[in-house]
């Protein structure tokens, strides 16, 4: 795989493309917290693995992104992002 996005094998690939440009942007934003920056970035690169369907990667990711989304230290509008990214991941799901 070469740069951010995954490589295009189904119709759900442009939405998981969507969510992780999204969270790349708050992974490499200066104002998100170093810990949340950590966690983005390792379930970045969870969700370009291709070794399960688009559908469970997207499932697992939700799930990570619900328990990031709890940290105190959280700046709300990075919050916001992150709902948007956990939207375009509901739609990969919801298709299955």
């Amino acid at each position: 795989m070469n740069g951010t996005m995954v490589e295009k094998k189904d119709p759900n690939i442009d939405t998981l493309n969507t969510a992780i440009s999204t969270l790349i942007e708050i992974s490499v934003n200066p104002s998100t917290p170093r810990n949340i920056k950590k966690d983005l970035t390792d379930l970045i690169a969870e969700l370009k693995k291709s070794n399960s369907p688009v559908p469970v990667r997207a499932a697992n990711a939700i799930s990570a992104l619900d328990e990031i989304s709890q940290d105190p230290n959280m700046p709300s509008y990075v919050r916001v992002t992150l709902w948007q990214a956990v939207s375009a991941l509901e739609r990969i799901r919801e298709k299955e």
